[in-house]
């Protein structure tokens, strides 16, 4: 058997994508709330999105019903702390509710801290270019810890960094919607003071769990970044793809660069410049896992001009335009591993395509189905030869709003129509529900053959 026994089989959610009640009972308004119109698919908001908020009770029902053994949550930032120096409890009772609930199903709760949504106070007092930031969050973080770690255990304190700061701040997809010129100076020294800011919030969280958690806290991020696959197995092209993976380039902001100096105390050139005296003791908070995003890997994108001689015509691809990867779990379990030496966890893993209700009733999504298979067949071989892999979290749990995409993309087990917010059990959520039973089985995820 691959994967131990209490492996982690879940899913994934973030706030600001599937909770809905923008202004309700206390809320305060994120960036996404304030900034986004005008910018989003369709004109499409995230004010009422799968109303999670309302909802909660019924989609943990639908969790437990598939058999999830974990659920990956985010708290809203803005609905805890609505304006400067203000604890909403209401916001804090949601979540309090939201984990009994889960626990009651037997559901283990994941939760991490910032999924996106800066609140808006905290935006106009200048957000990520401010030096106080890491005061700001290190109480938003105490507030919530103290609700909540009496029943919660696993942590993470951001979600993609390279993305939210590379989307609002550099390439103007996302709030605020800012942009440079690629490969410039001004990207370089934005990204690294960014970058800063970020590095000092996680190590000011993770220093308040650790000092306020009741239950022993396990700590991690969850980070996305950079994977290139080697060609072959031959040891060359392994460790050719290993050092891709890992390259000092500021411009793809690899895993390196937010995991070196989190776990090793070391930066980046770039990154060092802006480090100020006692940043290092403050960033430098091991962690007890990593959490890794992954959609695919790097190899096979377009470059600059559109083109990728390595991908070939017709090679499948998501609704998202990504390559599909099978190995990728594999070898950035395997990387990750090999260079931090401590548990991993795939915090995110799943593809969006074009799914519908048909006349039957029922949402069939055979090409999700294949995809999850393949990829977990690669988790699958690095937990097989030893690496140690703690959990795997589906993205996503419900279909949702997908940032810029709006409701245009559907990653979810879980349709959403958004006109009723009924919900349906794709085919996806039946088939993964088998690999949770069989703890991942090769006869269900290799259909008896053995490989």
């Amino acid at each position: 058997m691959a994967f131990s026994k209490g492996f982690l089989w879940g899913a994934a959610s973030a706030a600001p994508q599937v909770e809905g009640a923008y202004n309700e009972d206390g809320k305060g308004l994120s960036i996404w709330d304030a900034l986004s119109d005008g910018h989003v698919a369709h004109g499409d908001t995230p004010f009422v999105s799968c109303d999670h908020y309302h909802h909660f009770r019924e989609d943990v029902a639908l969790m437990k019903k598939i058999g999830l053994k974990a659920y990956r949550f985010s708290v809203s930032w803005p609905r805890v702390i609505p304006r400067e120096g203000e604890i909403n409890e209401k916001g804090l009772s949601f979540y309090s509710e939201l984990v009994d609930e889960l626990l009651a199903a037997g559901i283990t709760p994941l939760c991490t801290l910032y999924h996106w949504d800066l609140p808006m106070w905290m935006h106009e007092k200048g957000g990520w270019y401010n030096d106080s930031i890491s005061d700001y969050f290190a109480e938003y973080t105490e507030a919530v810890v103290k609700a909540l770690s009496d029943r919660v255990r696993y942590w993470m304190t951001f979600n993609e960094g390279t993305s939210f700061l590379g989307e609002g701040y550099l390439h103007g997809t996302h709030p605020p919607y800012e942009k440079c010129e690629p490969g410039s100076e001004e990207e370089f020294d934005k990204i690294s003071r960014l970058s800063r800011s970020l590095l000092m919030c996680h190590g000011r969280a993770a220093s308040v769990i650790r000092e306020h958690a009741v239950l022993s806290p396990q700590i991690g991020i969850a980070t996305d970044s950079t994977l290139m696959m080697p060609e072959s197995e031959d040891e060359k092209d392994i460790e050719d793809a290993r050092l891709a993976t890992f390259a000092e380039d500021v411009n793809h902001y690899r895993l390196n660069w937010w995991l070196d100096p989190i776990m090793n105390g070391t930066a980046h050139p770039r990154l060092m410049s802006v480090l100020r005296e006692g940043d290092m003791a403050v960033i430098n908070q091991p962690l007890d896992y990593i959490g890794w995003n992954c959609y695919l890997a790097n190899n096979y994108n377009e470059g600059p001009d559109g083109v990728n001689e390595k991908a070939w015509a017709g090679m499948p691809r998501t609704n998202m335009g990504w390559p599909v990867t099978p190995d990728a779990l594999y070898w950035g379990v395997r990387f990750i591993y090999e260079r931090y030496r401590i548990p991993v966890m795939i915090s995110e893993n799943g593809i969006a395509i074009i799914d519908f209700k048909m006349d039957d009733g029922h949402v069939h999504d055979p090409q999700r189905i294949q995809f999850l298979k393949w990829y977990l067949r690669g988790l699958s071989r690095a937990a097989d030869e030893g690496y140690p892999v703690i959990g795997y979290m589906a993205w996503s749990i419900l279909d949702n709003f997908e940032w810029a995409f709006g409701y245009e993309k559907r990653f979810g087990l879980i349709y959403v129509d958004y006109r009723t917010q009924e919900r349906t059990l794709k085919d996806s959520a039946y088939w993964y529900s088998e690999v949770i039973r069989s703890n991942g089985s090769r006869e269900v995820l290799f259909g008896g053959e053995n490989k």
